[in-house]
């Protein structure tokens, strides 16, 4: 029984790894910094979903994030953009963003796996996904706003 359990501890590390492995090949990486309030900044690490395959995708099949990782994806143009859940097993944050980085809205515990369309409150140009509960957490709201530099966009 001891060996069974050892083994799924095995085979479930292996998975989560092997997640961090294909986000890691699949999407370009960059530095995001939150403006949460005048005297608080949190640093994110960040995958960047900037083709139509890679926005599609997104954080599908992914089973773990870490807390301070979250993946942004980028638009050419502000339009209410709409996401939704479909093979995605972790709840998230999203945050849609102006172009000019300020918040717009936030939807909160996203449900996994739900195809119930999240849909912008008005045209934004990005939207970050960060583990659920970490927007709460940090106090990131409405007044917030991002910042950050794309250091691996060759994907």
């Amino acid at each position: 029984m001891m060996r069974s359990v050892v083994l799924m501890l095995i085979l479930l590390c292996g998975i989560a790894v092997a997640a961090d492995d294909e986000l890691d090949a699949r999407f370009g990486k960059g530095v995001l910094v939150m403006i949460a309030s005048e005297h608080a900044c949190y640093r994110f690490d960040i995958y960047v979903a900037i083709s139509d395959a890679q926005r599609a995708r997104g954080l599908m099949y992914v089973r773990s994030l870490p807390p301070t990782t979250g993946m942004l994806f980028i638009y050419e143009a502000d339009m209410y953009l709409s996401m939704w859940m479909k093979n995605t097993f972790i709840p998230l944050d999203m945050l849609f963003i102006r172009s000019d980085g300020t918040i717009s809205s936030i939807a909160y515990d996203t449900e996994p796996q739900s195809l119930h369309s999240i849909v912008a409150l008005e045209p934004v140009r990005y939207v970050l996904e960060i583990n659920a509960g970490v927007a709460q957490a940090l106090a990131i709201d409405q007044y917030s706003r991002v910042e950050w530099e794309l250091t691996e966009l060759d994907q």
